[in-house]
């Protein structure tokens, strides 16, 4: 994969992650992607969730745990995992 599709695909994988919180009032205002990781053919392309404000942290931590009560089996957090 070269440079240039490295960074198309985390360009990519980024905007569908904007787009989703989004759709849930979310907005994280430093999120990008990295470009040193789409520049390296060792490792993966990084989007950079950046900083954002105690308020955006909350209400995505409240999203984020409302989603593990409710996921269907098999599609919620996985276990043994962060």
């Amino acid at each position: 994969m070269t440079a240039r599709d490295r960074v198309r695909q985390a360009e990519g994988v980024m905007a569908e992650l904007h787009a989703a919180l989004q759709e849930v009032g979310i907005t994280l205002p430093s999120l990008c992607v990295d470009p040193v990781s789409c520049a390296s053919s060792v490792m993966a392309p990084l989007v950079e969730l950046g900083r954002c404000n105690l308020d955006t942290a909350q209400r995505l931590t409240d999203v984020l745990v409302d989603y593990a009560k409710t996921a269907a089996p098999g599609h919620g957090p996985k276990e043994g995992r962060p």
